[in-house]
């Protein structure tokens, strides 16, 4: 029986999965399946270090650094189904070195089906014309996961008013993945009323700032938290409304840079990377001119690098040079105090070459001496 038979028959009854599985005919990254019964069942162990361990080789077997394989649709069902059974409240800390936190089995197994569903939605065009028999197999798998989402979304959304916070969390990052597929579109007008209650309710700041990422990832407008107390909950929202004072509040969040970064001990499941990243992105969509930004943009070039470029002053450089520079041409006011900025940061230049396309892009010289010439020539 194969695995998309598999969810389609067994629901989310995990003594059933188990049970229908050939496990030995599936694969993971290391080949044959066949213990993959025995790491699901230790999730269920008395033992937290079993727990964690079972996971830990789940991780590392059937979602191999996001791969999908024949055998990740049935063990999804199969966590899934067992997210209410008690033992799985057991706190314990993960089986990775690198990862200290201390919190529920069933919180890691919301996160193991967040990073799940977050697989299942990439795009799998390279795979849409499989040629050869590992193709077929890779596209199959793929495709076996996207049909037990429904599934997957049900047996995950109460965990969405669980007591625990880290749970909640986990729930929230769970179903924001899970709902970015078409077919579970419908779904999303009930969990989008659900988040709202979230983010206006007395939550924690992780909990209600993730509810309005997500919120406005669906297109649901979050003005009505422009005026929270929370400035990190204020900031949240104005990246989801079109509301002229949305860029305000961006504008007033980005005017100390660290304090941005440090609002989340640990990045936010909607976050990539330094949270000013994400708010910036949204100042650059809503930003009139770069005399507005520009206060921000010196106050952030402090913080920036040659690896951070393609999410920081990059695009601050395309939004101040909008169009390529013509050579011999002045630099405005602003555009000179922002160059005159970035080349004394040391941090910014290297061997690290990212930074050329967006200094060609804006018709600027990419040598470091060359670029400070036209600033102390702008400024004489």
């Amino acid at each position: 029986m194969s695995s998309h038979e598999i969810s389609a028959t067994a629901g989310l009854d995990p003594a059933m999965v188990l049970r229908s599985t050939d496990w030995a005919a599936l694969a993971h990254a290391y080949g044959p399946a066949a213990t993959t019964a025995d790491d699901l069942r230790g999730l269920l162990e008395e033992d937290p270090e079993v727990q964690a361990e079972s996971l830990g080789r789940l991780e590392m077997s059937v979602l191999h650094q996001g791969s999908l394989y024949s055998a990740t649709a049935p063990a999804a069902l199969f966590i899934a189904g067992v997210l209410p059974y008690p033992g799985t409240s057991a706190v314990h800390e993960s089986f990775f070195p690198w990862d200290d936190r201390r919190r529920p089995l069933r919180a890691a197994l919301l996160e193991w089906l967040g990073q799940f569903a977050e697989s299942a939605a990439w795009d799998d065009e390279a795979l849409s014309d499989p040629q050869d028999a590992e193709e077929a197999d890779a596209l199959e798998a793929v495709l076996a996961c996207r049909a037990v989402r429904p599934q997957i979304f049900d047996a995950v959304a109460p965990f969405l008013d669980d007591q625990d916070e880290t749970v909640r969390e986990a729930a929230l990052g769970a179903v924001a993945h899970l709902l970015a597929a078409d077919d579970l579109a419908d779904r999303i007008p009930v969990a989008a009323d659900r988040l709202e209650r979230i983010a206006c309710g007395r939550g924690g700041r992780r909990e209600r700032a993730g509810a309005q990422l997500t919120l406005a990832h669906w297109g649901r407008d979050t003005a009505m938290l422009l005026t929270d107390e929370d400035p990190a909950v204020r900031t949240c929202a104005a990246l989801g409304t079109a509301d002229p004072s949305a860029v305000d509040v961006l504008l007033a969040a980005l005017a100390d840079p660290v304090a941005v970064d440090s609002w989340f001990d640990e990045p936010l499941p909607q976050v990539d990377g330094w949270f000013r990243f994400t708010v910036l992105r949204g100042l650059l969509e809503c930003a009139e001119s770069f005399e507005q930004v520009l206060p921000v943009a010196l106050a952030i070039i402090p913080l920036c690098s040659q690896y951070s470029v393609d999410r920081d002053w990059g695009p601050l450089l395309a939004f101040a040079f909008p169009k390529p520079h013509p050579a011999g041409a002045a630099l405005t006011r602003v555009q000179n105090a922002f160059l005159a900025a970035l080349v004394e940061q040391d941090s910014c230049w290297g061997p690290i070459a990212n930074r050329d396309a967006w200094l060609r892009t804006a018709g600027l010289p990419v040598d470091r001496g060359e670029l400070r010439l036209l600033v102390q020539t702008a400024g004489a």
